[in-house]
Protein backbone atom coordinates (compact mmCIF):
# COMPACT_ATOMS: atom_id res chain seq x y z
CA UNK A 1 0.00 0.00 0.00
CA UNK A 2 1.13 3.03 -0.68
CA UNK A 3 0.09 6.96 0.69
CA UNK A 4 0.91 8.40 -3.05
CA UNK A 5 -2.28 9.79 -4.41
CA UNK A 6 -0.89 9.32 -7.73
CA UNK A 7 0.02 5.74 -7.34
CA UNK A 8 -3.75 4.37 -6.01
CA UNK A 9 -5.24 6.34 -9.22
CA UNK A 10 -3.45 3.88 -11.29
CA UNK A 11 -5.13 1.27 -9.78
CA UNK A 12 -7.64 -0.38 -12.54
CA UNK A 13 -10.50 -0.93 -10.26
CA UNK A 14 -12.46 -3.06 -13.05
CA UNK A 15 -9.45 -5.49 -13.45
CA UNK A 16 -8.46 -4.90 -10.07
CA UNK A 17 -4.51 -5.26 -11.04
CA UNK A 18 -2.41 -2.46 -11.12
CA UNK A 19 1.13 -3.56 -13.03
CA UNK A 20 4.19 -2.17 -13.42
CA UNK A 21 4.84 -3.01 -17.21
CA UNK A 22 3.82 -0.77 -19.93
CA UNK A 23 1.61 -1.53 -22.83
CA UNK A 24 4.20 -3.96 -24.17
CA UNK A 25 4.57 -5.67 -21.35
CA UNK A 26 8.14 -4.44 -20.47
CA UNK A 27 9.30 -4.44 -16.94
CA UNK A 28 11.91 -3.02 -17.16
CA UNK A 29 11.02 0.25 -15.09
CA UNK A 30 12.06 0.92 -12.26
CA UNK A 31 9.56 -1.34 -10.54
CA UNK A 32 10.86 -4.28 -12.25
CA UNK A 33 7.03 -6.21 -12.80
CA UNK A 34 5.52 -6.08 -9.18
CA UNK A 35 2.04 -6.54 -9.13
CA UNK A 36 -0.68 -5.01 -6.98
CA UNK A 37 -3.81 -6.44 -6.73
CA UNK A 38 -7.36 -5.40 -4.66
CA UNK A 39 -8.32 -8.97 -3.98
CA UNK A 40 -12.06 -8.89 -3.79
CA UNK A 41 -12.32 -6.94 -7.39
CA UNK A 42 -10.74 -10.24 -9.00
CA UNK A 43 -13.37 -12.32 -10.42
CA UNK A 44 -14.96 -14.93 -8.75
CA UNK A 45 -13.92 -18.46 -10.33
CA UNK A 46 -16.54 -21.13 -10.22
CA UNK A 47 -16.81 -23.54 -7.15
CA UNK A 48 -18.41 -24.55 -4.46
CA UNK A 49 -17.84 -21.71 -2.30
CA UNK A 50 -19.13 -18.33 -1.92
CA UNK A 51 -16.23 -17.09 -3.74
CA UNK A 52 -12.37 -18.06 -4.76
CA UNK A 53 -10.61 -15.06 -5.68
CA UNK A 54 -7.77 -16.83 -8.00
CA UNK A 55 -4.63 -14.41 -7.15
CA UNK A 56 -1.68 -16.35 -8.62
CA UNK A 57 -3.22 -15.94 -12.10
CA UNK A 58 -3.92 -12.16 -11.54
CA UNK A 59 -0.58 -11.43 -10.94
CA UNK A 60 0.81 -14.06 -13.50
CA UNK A 61 3.13 -16.07 -10.68
CA UNK A 62 4.28 -19.10 -12.39
CA UNK A 63 5.36 -21.01 -9.42
CA UNK A 64 2.56 -21.34 -6.85
CA UNK A 65 -1.00 -21.00 -6.45
CA UNK A 66 -2.71 -18.49 -4.18
CA UNK A 67 -6.56 -18.45 -3.99
CA UNK A 68 -8.98 -16.95 -1.60
CA UNK A 69 -11.92 -18.54 -0.57
CA UNK A 70 -15.04 -17.22 1.23
CA UNK A 71 -17.08 -19.97 2.23
CA UNK A 72 -20.22 -19.97 4.40
CA UNK A 73 -21.06 -22.59 6.69
CA UNK A 74 -20.95 -26.27 4.90
CA UNK A 75 -19.67 -25.17 1.90
CA UNK A 76 -16.72 -27.55 0.70
CA UNK A 77 -13.81 -25.64 -0.45
CA UNK A 78 -13.09 -26.07 -3.12
CA UNK A 79 -13.25 -29.78 -4.89
CA UNK A 80 -14.10 -32.23 -2.15
CA UNK A 81 -12.40 -35.51 -1.34
CA UNK A 82 -8.87 -35.11 -2.98
CA UNK A 83 -5.46 -34.98 -3.41
CA UNK A 84 -2.39 -33.41 -5.77
CA UNK A 85 0.37 -35.99 -6.25
CA UNK A 86 3.56 -33.49 -6.58
CA UNK A 87 1.28 -30.05 -5.10
CA UNK A 88 1.74 -29.14 -1.79
CA UNK A 89 -0.83 -26.82 -0.15
CA UNK A 90 -1.11 -24.81 2.61
CA UNK A 91 -4.45 -23.21 4.08
CA UNK A 92 -4.39 -20.68 6.34
CA UNK A 93 -7.66 -19.50 8.16
CA UNK A 94 -8.06 -15.63 7.83
CA UNK A 95 -11.41 -15.55 9.47
CA UNK A 96 -13.87 -18.46 10.84
CA UNK A 97 -13.16 -22.06 10.88
CA UNK A 98 -12.42 -24.89 8.54
CA UNK A 99 -12.28 -28.89 9.41
CA UNK A 100 -10.35 -30.82 6.91
CA UNK A 101 -10.92 -34.80 6.34
CA UNK A 102 -7.88 -36.67 6.10
CA UNK A 103 -7.51 -40.89 6.05
CA UNK A 104 -7.24 -40.80 9.47
CA UNK A 105 -8.66 -38.09 11.44
CA UNK A 106 -10.56 -34.41 10.79
CA UNK A 107 -8.46 -31.57 12.01
CA UNK A 108 -10.47 -28.25 13.04
CA UNK A 109 -8.73 -25.76 11.81
CA UNK A 110 -9.43 -22.11 13.42
CA UNK A 111 -9.00 -18.06 12.73
CA UNK A 112 -4.96 -17.89 12.51
CA UNK A 113 -4.07 -21.26 12.20
CA UNK A 114 -2.80 -23.04 9.19
CA UNK A 115 -3.04 -26.71 7.68
CA UNK A 116 -1.08 -28.10 5.50
CA UNK A 117 -1.00 -30.92 3.44
CA UNK A 118 2.15 -32.69 1.82
CA UNK A 119 2.11 -33.79 -1.51
CA UNK A 120 -0.48 -37.12 -2.05
CA UNK A 121 -2.49 -36.80 0.92
CA UNK A 122 -5.95 -36.87 0.27
CA UNK A 123 -8.01 -34.31 1.98
CA UNK A 124 -11.35 -32.61 1.60
CA UNK A 125 -11.97 -28.88 3.79
CA UNK A 126 -15.37 -27.53 4.77
CA UNK A 127 -16.45 -24.56 6.37
CA UNK A 128 -17.76 -24.95 9.80
CA UNK A 129 -19.70 -22.79 12.67
CA UNK A 130 -22.01 -20.31 12.34
CA UNK A 131 -19.55 -17.52 10.31
CA UNK A 132 -18.57 -17.90 7.17
CA UNK A 133 -14.85 -18.61 6.62
CA UNK A 134 -12.27 -16.55 4.91
CA UNK A 135 -9.25 -19.06 3.55
CA UNK A 136 -5.92 -18.45 2.00
CA UNK A 137 -4.80 -21.16 0.11
CA UNK A 138 -1.01 -21.56 -1.38
CA UNK A 139 0.14 -24.24 -3.20
CA UNK A 140 3.54 -25.30 -5.19
CA UNK A 141 4.76 -26.21 -7.69
CA UNK A 142 2.24 -24.41 -9.60
CA UNK A 143 2.89 -26.41 -12.68
CA UNK A 144 1.46 -29.28 -10.99
CA UNK A 145 -1.55 -28.76 -9.17
CA UNK A 146 -3.54 -31.34 -10.76
CA UNK A 147 -6.58 -32.42 -8.33
CA UNK A 148 -7.39 -35.82 -7.83
CA UNK A 149 -10.86 -36.19 -6.67
CA UNK A 150 -11.76 -39.76 -5.03
CA UNK A 151 -15.19 -39.62 -4.34
CA UNK A 152 -18.32 -41.91 -5.10
CA UNK A 153 -19.85 -41.35 -7.84
CA UNK A 154 -24.14 -40.48 -7.41
CA UNK A 155 -24.79 -41.81 -10.55
CA UNK A 156 -22.89 -45.35 -10.68
CA UNK A 157 -21.31 -45.53 -7.06
CA UNK A 158 -18.03 -45.98 -8.22
CA UNK A 159 -15.29 -44.12 -5.95
CA UNK A 160 -13.08 -42.16 -9.02
CA UNK A 161 -11.66 -39.28 -10.18
CA UNK A 162 -13.73 -36.53 -12.03
CA UNK A 163 -13.29 -34.32 -15.36
CA UNK A 164 -14.08 -31.35 -15.93
CA UNK A 165 -15.89 -29.51 -18.18
CA UNK A 166 -16.28 -24.80 -17.91
CA UNK A 167 -19.65 -24.12 -19.38
CA UNK A 168 -22.14 -20.92 -19.95
CA UNK A 169 -18.94 -18.91 -20.96
CA UNK A 170 -16.85 -19.76 -17.98
CA UNK A 171 -19.62 -19.38 -15.56
CA UNK A 172 -20.39 -22.60 -14.70
CA UNK A 173 -18.01 -26.06 -13.89
CA UNK A 174 -19.41 -29.16 -14.52
CA UNK A 175 -17.74 -32.34 -12.86
CA UNK A 176 -18.28 -35.54 -14.60
CA UNK A 177 -17.44 -39.58 -13.21
CA UNK A 178 -14.16 -40.25 -14.69
CA UNK A 179 -16.15 -44.26 -14.90
CA UNK A 180 -19.56 -43.40 -15.82
CA UNK A 181 -19.52 -40.20 -17.46
CA UNK A 182 -22.40 -39.00 -15.41
CA UNK A 183 -22.60 -35.40 -14.19
CA UNK A 184 -21.39 -35.43 -10.53
CA UNK A 185 -21.61 -31.85 -9.67
CA UNK A 186 -22.03 -28.64 -10.99
CA UNK A 187 -21.62 -25.00 -9.14
CA UNK A 188 -21.16 -21.31 -10.70
CA UNK A 189 -19.08 -18.66 -9.67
Amino acid sequence: MTDDPDTEADVDAGAGVDTDSDDNGDTSGPSGGYRHVVVDDLPNTPNPTRAKREVDEAVGATEFGFNVFEADPGERLPWGYHSHPEHEELFYVVAGTVEVDTPEVTHRVETGEAFFVPPNHPNRARAVGSEPARVLAVGAPKASDEAVVSEPCPNCGDETDRTHEVVDDGETYVLSCAACGGEADRFGG
